[in-house]
């Protein structure tokens, strides 16, 4: 069997098609194809307003500016996530705030409320690995202490939490729509709200901050268009995003039943809507090494996300010398599938005779 890659984003000839009649069209930069794109993710998702823009890193860095937050505030987040969610705290001069996760991967929403101080300007949880935070917990807190949420939903597009989509239950939600996403655009991102000043100001910070006419300028921006290509691709892409979450949910649920008896996996709760971007577990650190060698001597890609957190907090820490994370994708086959639940299977009865 040829090697299981880890992620492959799934582009085929509609995606090919509509870039080519961008191309043909002359308008190559932000324009129709971006608004279009923009109406139909904002309903998918089932807000008012959607905000296209050049990365998930964008969206995070325009959504922490359209809060007014800056110098000397904080912002509470995870340890336990990629470096773009820390680095747009860190750009807008704000300071992050960590707090532990949980063994499910998210931040400990039961921790949040002892981190909270004067200077506490927002709450950024990261839905990670396509896993809803307890939102509910969240924004009880935020409500009570006035505190804003976004949601870093960046691995989580289409993931629900009771009935909503995550990404709709905050101030702002932040995607990307890398490769390794569950739709992609090749780069880009975006942000939605359901509150209309917010998004007049996502609007103006992703345009260098103009206003009505060129060279009209009321705010402070940076050049975090999209272009009409990447829009075009992100209309096909979201159109068969139902198809690709079926298909990332039937993996999920077949690891999780073949997996159990070898190792801890995290099946999702009444309410809760996993899109399984990734799907990772932990095993014994002392055993990990061997254990992903194993895996990619027999031809499945498998990675470390993440191999530290950003502070050394007790369950952040020990998580990132255990976890693994292996193959699934919307164009994963069912012989790839048998293949990584028959390797792991036996790597994992083998070492537990260690």
């Amino acid at each position: 069997m040829e090697k299981i890659w880890i992620a492959s984003p799934q582009i085929g000839m509609d995606e090919t098609r509509e870039v080519i009649d961008v191309l043909k069209s002359g308008m190559l930069a932000q324009g129709k194809k971006v608004a279009e794109f923009e109406k139909k993710f904002a309903e998918f998702i089932g807000v008012k307003y959607a905000v296209a823009c050049s990365s998930g890193t964008a969206a995070l860095h325009m959504s922490l500016l359209s809060l007014g937050i800056g110098e000397g505030d904080e912002v509470i987040t995870t340890p336990f996530t990629f470096i773009a969610t820390i680095n747009m705290i860190k750009a807008v001069g704000a300071k992050p705030v960590f707090v532990d996760i949980k063994d499910d991967f998210n931040i400990d929403e039961n921790l949040i409320e002892k981190a909270i101080t004067s200077k506490t300007k927002a709450i950024l949880p990261v839905h990670l690995f396509g896993l809803p935070c307890n939102m509910e917990k969240i924004m009880e807190i935020g409500k009570k202490h006035h505190i804003e949420v976004i949601e870093d939903a960046a691995q989580a597009c289409g993931a629900t939490y009771k009935k909503k989509k995550v990404g709709a239950i905050g101030k702002i939600g932040t995607f990307s729509f890398y490769p390794t996403k569950v739709i992609t655009t090749g780069e880009g991102g975006m942000c939605t709200t359901n509150n209309k000043r917010i998004f007049e100001k996502l609007k103006l910070i992703r345009n260098h901050g103009m206003v009505g006419s060129e060279y009209d300028y009321s705010a402070t921006g940076f050049n975090y268009r999209m272009s009409d290509i990447e829009g075009a691709i992100g209309i096909s892409q979201l159109s068969k995003i139902e198809s690709f979450i079926k298909v990332r949910k039937n993996i999920g649920y077949n690891y999780n039943f073949h997996l159990e008896p070898y190792i801890k996996v995290h099946k999702e709760e009444d309410g809760i809507g996993h899109v399984y971007n990734n799907y990772s577990f932990v095993v014994p650190e002392k055993h990990r090494e061997l254990f992903m060698l194993n895996l990619q001597e027999n031809g499945i890609d498998c990675k470390i996300y993440y191999p530290k957190p950003f502070v050394n907090l007790p369950n952040a820490t020990r998580i990132s010398k255990q976890i693994v994370s292996i193959p699934i994708r919307s164009n994963m086959t069912t012989d790839e599938m048998q293949h990584i639940i028959y390797h792991v299977g036996e790597i994992t009865k083998w070492l537990k005779q260690k």
